[in-house]
């Protein structure tokens, strides 16, 4: 990507920080990557870019915090299991597709995503998935990527000791490159990437977290070598590779090899826990549902948790430490204080009032996905009937003076900041659905600035990411009204560092 000048035409400010937008619109020019001018009647030069936004609402643009990029470009591709309320929906599916396929077909493995298994009342086997899938191996990803249910052939080929049962958690993420070799036979990456990044940007994304189990801080570059550079991108590592990071010199924040700008490391990120769904979240007080996982798991002792965030922290690398449950996050916050480390804590689905007063001390920010409790409303019932009043306590941290960062998990959630915005407001799915906790629900205003990787306003002297909305995002409204208007919003254009990278004008 080359640095180009643009000049948008009458557009409306909107303040991230005040309730409503300029009334007069006005003229924004972008040169070298910056907002240099704010005017009206602002005069195009020869070689730029003219954008003429007609009226249109602008704000700074939009940051995924927390994606698995590569994952969800896949899983775009993949069969489509979520919403299914047992094993034997997911198999049905699975038969059908088998059918479906040409003879011989050899183009790697099948591979779906989605399924949950909190609420079902048979647990998936192997043995099931051998019943349908005959000489193809099968691999299926869980809704919330910390479960794979494969069939024997697939462990086969994986080299994992035959089993009945699925895959959980540490097991399951050492596989990942693995299975994407088992898996790119059928596939073009790059296309792929290509696909899911122009989508992301039609939704008004500048930059993504990118999360994935690989060697990001060398596969970026390779990437954006080939063409694939329209968007910022953060890679994370996560601590297998942070020797090889360290070595490399590299640090959070440190620009990366022909990144023009764009591409810069992102933090270290260390599991403290697992997931709802696997009922291995690390909780204070036992699952009210379950006698076999009373407490979760706690992935570290303190003093090895301390140990691993130093090895970072030491040299220069923020922290992203995955916590779900409130045990998790206590012991976060211990080792950020005893660390001194920058950073904050992904995910914060449950969380102890106090914890909350200790991550403003510490200056941790809470990186959330509001969407996620859409999906994980009825299992929060279940498993934690006793707390849910502490799930998701987006305002309530506001409130407190954490700072929260709004992202998806794709591919958990879909890659698209419209929905993670209107979830964090209505506290739902869409109009129909009855909003849980509604007292912790954020206004339009307090997502967006959420979601804008700091940048409040679009202002003389910030990032030439420049997002025009065909709707003001913070009219007042009900929640479900503003909610839906989020949801609907239409992306006009989407201009990273001065580039236009979305127009539909």
């Amino acid at each position: 990507m080359t640095v180009s000048s643009t000049l948008i035409r009458s557009a409306r400010l909107v303040p991230v920080g005040r309730p409503t937008p300029t009334e007069l619109p006005v003229d924004i020019r972008i040169e070298g990557g910056t907002v240099t001018e704010i005017a009206g009647g602002l005069r195009p030069s020869g070689a730029e870019t003219v954008i003429d936004a007609d009226g249109r609402w602008a704000i700074p643009g939009l940051w995924d915090q927390h994606a698995h990029l590569t994952w969800w470009a896949q899983s775009r591709s993949k069969l489509d299991v979520s919403g299914t309320s047992g094993p034997g929906d997911v198999l049905r599916i699975v038969a059908d597709h088998v059918a479906s396929l040409p003879h011989p077909w050899g183009s790697g493995a099948i591979v779906g995503y989605g399924f949950r298994t909190a609420t079902w009342y048979e647990q998936p086997t192997a043995a099931m998935l051998d019943t349908v899938s005959g000489s193809h191996p099968v691999i299926l990803a869980s809704g919330d990527g910390h479960t794979g249910w494969l069939n024997t052939k697939a462990l086969a080929l994986l080299g994992v000791p035959l089993r009945d049962g699925p895959l959980l958690e540490s097991e399951w993420f050492d596989l990942q490159q693995q299975v994407s070799a088992l898996t790119a036979a059928s596939e073009n990456i790059d296309d792929l990437l290509r696909a899911t990044i122009a989508d992301a940007a039609s939704t008004g994304v500048v930059g993504v977290v990118d999360f994935e189990m690989a060697a990001g801080y060398l596969e970026w570059p390779e990437r954006f070598a080939r063409g694939i550079d329209q968007i910022r991108i953060r890679p994370v590592t996560y601590p297998d590779r942070l020797d090889d990071v360290l070595a490399a010199g590299l640090r959070t924040g440190s620009e990366l090899a022909d990144g023009r700008g764009l591409l810069t490391m992102g933090p270290l990120k260390i599991f403290s826990d697992g997931s709802l769904n696997t009922r291995t979240a690390f909780c204070c007080e036992p699952y009210t549902d379950t006698e076999h996982h009373t407490l979760g798991h706690q992935a570290y002792d303190h003093q090895s948790l301390v140990e691993l965030i130093s090895r970072g922290h030491r040299r220069g690398m923020d922290i992203a430490l995955h916590a779900i449950g409130d045990a998790a996050v206590d012991q976060a916050l211990s080792a950020f204080e005893a660390t001194g480390a920058r950073g904050g804590i992904e995910h914060v689905q449950l969380i102890r009032h106090d914890d909350i007063r200790r991550m403003r001390e510490l200056g941790v920010r809470a990186s959330v996905q509001p969407a996620h409790l859409v999906d994980d409303r009825e299992v929060a019932r279940q498993c934690w009937s006793d707390r849910t009043d502490r799930c998701f306590a987006l305002r309530s941290m506001l409130r407190g003076g954490v700072t929260l960062a709004l992202g998806s998990d794709a591919p958990v959630a879909p890659l698209d900041p419209r929905i993670a915005m209107a979830a964090a407001v209505d506290r739902g799915a869409d109009a129909t659905t009855e909003p849980w906790n509604p007292d912790e629900a954020l206004t339009p205003a307090q997502a967006l600035s959420a979601s804008t990787d700091g940048q409040t306003t679009v202002a003389v002297g910030s990032r030439g990411d420049v997002v025009l909305l065909d709707d003001n995002p913070i009219a007042s409204g009900t929640s479900t009204q503003m909610g839906t208007r989020l949801r609907a919003l239409g992306v006009a254009a989407t201009i990273v560092r001065g580039r236009p990278v979305h127009l539909a004008l």
